[in-house]
């Protein structure tokens, strides 16, 4: 398993990480994991049946029973698809809170590492490189100014029709990264050999180029073959 390459993207919420992650695993061939579903999915779950958020024990036997399949956008739970209703603040939000349970990381660990698979994974978290992956190929830190990612989810949230504030989103966000750097378990930082990239000021398909260079110098994803030899 060890020489499946993973592409390991970790990052605040809103930045965007999911998006370029997505991309890479698309041009690259490659298997695909939105790690912050799973915490989604978990809290999507306890929101649904009542389940305290400080009951760890109860939020990890959760994790451990998801029936969960991933079908390019889609989210199956159990045979439904929600990935609409794992999609609003609500539930990101109260994701992020369970996240800090270290009984429910761990009952996500193995899940995760799962995933990968040849020829090799994309995966956007907050402790992809640093806790589930420390052995990836290529680790990037994908951040982007407060406000910027703001805007950004603002914009995604209008699209789909829903009503937001940009003062709200902001603190929000800001609270977010707060509570996920300070956890005591797998806090959200870089790790040690990230390469970090700020996409404050960059398209998509701008920071997707500067991955691509990063992947190919790595040599991820690329195949070579040997020259015929004579006889």
């Amino acid at each position: 398993m060890n020489n499946i390459p993973v592409i390991a993207i970790d990052g605040p919420a809103a930045s965007g990480k999911g998006t370029v992650a997505k991309g890479l695993a698309k041009a690259l061939g490659f298997h695909y994991l939105e790690s912050g579903a799973l915490y989604r999915l978990v809290a999507f779950v306890a929101q649904r049946e009542s389940i305290d958020p400080n009951d760890a024990p109860a939020l990890a036997q959760v994790a451990s029973a998801l029936q969960i399949r991933f079908i390019e956008d889609q989210i199956f739970l159990s045979g439904q698809e929600v990935a609409e209703q794992l999609r609003v603040e609500s539930i990101g939000n109260l994701a992020s809170q369970i996240a800090a349970h270290p009984a429910l990381r761990r009952a996500l660990l193995e899940r995760q590492r799962a995933f990968r698979a040849a020829p090799g994974l994309s995966c956007d978290g907050r402790d992809m490189g640093t806790v589930v992956f420390p052995d990836a190929a290529l680790k990037v830190f994908y951040t982007a100014r407060v406000e910027v990612r703001a805007e950004r989810r603002l914009k995604q949230l209008k699209q789909k029709g829903l009503d937001a504030n940009l003062a709200d989103l902001s603190r929000d966000l800001a609270e977010r990264d707060a509570r996920d750097a300070a956890r005591a378990t797998a806090p959200l930082a870089a790790a040690a050999d990230a390469l970090i990239l700020d996409a404050s000021d960059l398209r998509v398909d701008q920071a997707l180029d500067v991955l691509m260079r990063w992947a190919r110098e790595r040599q991820i994803g690329v195949t070579t073959t040997a020259p015929a030899r004579g006889n």
